[in-house]
């Protein structure tokens, strides 16, 4: 997807995930159980919202987004002291094998046209034993796009990828993960939280 399309969404990408409040609640809350004490990596972390919701349970947070101007904006306001912005393409980070204890990507790899080339990246830069946090919106077999995904659409945010629930876990698990600990979230547009180790 174009940088583009991402760099016009950035300003008003945090009013937008308002209306996922829950999801975001439980995705700051879970998350930032596993970080505790951890060196983070975040990917396509947007404005900002989960770095900054995490950085008082982690050890560093080091978030990242391929658009510039998202980057811009996540550095406004109040940025905790442990939390560093960079901008970075997912598929070809600057970072050193196994680096990181977990490597967050949220709502991210069904909008990326190479998702497997991103999880080859993150299971390069995570250490040993280190974890996978990939919550993702997925599809309902049984619904057509709501009129929320429909703005999406009209945006130019488009979805490469229209996963089920089941089909979003098969997708991990196939390209190398092992799911322990997943759960379904119901939301404007569903979200299936998933942590995965390397198999």
């Amino acid at each position: 997807m174009s940088k583009t399309i991402w760099d016009k969404f950035a300003p008003v990408y945090s009013l937008v995930m308002k209306s996922q409040k829950n999801v975001y609640e439980y995705m700051y809350s879970h998350i930032g159980d596993a970080a505790a004490g951890k060196n983070i990596l975040e990917l396509a972390t947007g404005p900002g919202l989960i770095a900054k919701h995490i950085a008082d349970k982690a050890s560093f947070v080091t978030a990242t987004d391929f658009s510039p101007e998202m980057i811009e904006q996540a550095k406004k306001g109040k940025i905790p002291s442990n939390v560093k912005f960079e901008i970075a393409d997912a598929s070809d980070l600057p970072y050193e094998d196994k680096s990181f204890d977990i490597v967050v990507i949220a709502n991210a790899l069904h909008v990326i046209p190479n998702p497997e080339k991103v999880l080859e990246e993150i299971g390069r830069v995570l250490k040993t034993n280190g974890i996978l946090i990939a919550p993702n919106y997925i599809e309902r077999k049984e619904q057509q796009p709501n009129l929320w995904q429909k703005l999406l659409y009209k945006l130019g945010v488009k979805f490469e990828h229209q996963w089920t629930a089941e089909q979003y876990k098969d997708f991990l698990e196939s390209n190398g993960w092992k799911i322990t600990a997943s759960e379904l979230v119901n939301g404007r547009i569903d979200l299936m939280y998933a942590e995965c180790v390397r198999k």
